[in-house]
């Protein structure tokens, strides 16, 4: 529908900003659909949450899957406890309006929470920057890890239950190439869960000894990623389905849904357009127009 010059959200909302954003997209010819899904260029400014952001992704190789999915820079408590790093939380002012943000360097890298605002991400209540959430990977209640069967739903992950990572294999493609779990972070008695992958790798600990990103924001060769498909939302996995050998994926994140594929050993920059939260927006649910969440 055409956008009126009588806009139906008054003017203090940040919706009315994001809509006239998405038209002003449009007008750039920036809008591009594929398989149903409407994705543009510009929406609200930066400091309203969302936007043009650079983040760090684990390489999308194959599949329709328009990038990568955001790694989470880690960390690794004196106890083993196996955490997301969190940004640090603050305030800008913009155009004359305050804003909170979470962002923060690692690395040489901005690391910020809009590297999540994807999907209906955005709309998680753990995704907002001052949520009171702690930041511990748990170990998911719903895994196809067989080794993950000794854990319950919500105990924490440790480096202790990594310590095979050299030789593990459920016999999915090769085995030894890293040992890897299902986990949520910031979900505690949350309605939506944000699904995370763990995974250590002698790779990636090899990685990271000549690369100032990798050496920042992983550690003893654990690496987390977001664990959502950027094409459609769904929930992909390393060394999850049998049938990802057809794809030649059986070593890679395989999406089971519509085949698109991402390599963990292979950390590359991207820039998307991150949606704004609904604090921001004023609105209860994703902008993008598409009811399953996707971009």
């Amino acid at each position: 529908m055409a956008q009126r010059d009588n806009d139906k959200y008054p003017a203090e909302t940040g919706r009315r900003r994001f809509v006239k954003g998405v038209v002003g997209a449009a007008s750039l010819g920036a809008v591009a659909t594929g398989t149903g899904v409407a994705t543009t260029t510009l929406t609200s400014s930066t400091g309203e949450g969302g936007g043009i952001t650079k983040c760090k992704v684990i390489e999308n190789t194959d599949g329709p899957a328009p990038r990568g999915m955001p790694q989470i820079p880690i960390s690794i408590g004196d106890d083993g406890t196996i955490s997301g790093r969190w940004p640090e939380v603050k305030e800008v002012e913009e155009a004359g309006e305050t804003f909170t943000v979470a962002e923060t360097d690692i690395g040489g890298v901005t690391y910020t929470t809009e590297w999540f605002q994807y999907c209906g991400v955005q709309t998680y209540e753990g995704i907002d920057p001052e949520a009171d959430q702690d930041n511990t990977f748990r170990s998911s209640p719903s895994t196809q890890y067989e080794w993950q069967s000794e854990l319950s739903g919500g105990d924490p992950l440790t480096i202790d239950h990594f310590d095979d990572y050299k030789e593990w294999s459920n016999d999915i493609g090769q085995g030894g190439l890293g040992k890897p779990a299902m986990a949520t972070w910031r979900s505690d008695g949350t309605e939506s869960t944000i699904p995370v992958q763990v995974f250590r790798s002698q790779r990636i600990e090899e990685q990271a000894q000549n690369d100032e990103w990798l050496g920042a924001s992983t550690d003893q060769g654990v690496i987390a990623w977001l664990n959502k498909c950027t094409h459609f939302c769904c929930v992909p996995g390393y060394k999850t389905f049998a049938g990802s050998a057809r794809f030649g994926a059986e070593d890679e994140v395989y999406c089971q849904c519509h085949q698109s594929v991402y390599n963990p050993f292979s950390v590359i920059d991207t820039t998307f357009t991150a949606l704004p939260r609904p604090g921001d927006t004023g609105s209860s649910g994703s902008e993008d127009g598409n009811s399953s969440g996707g971009e």
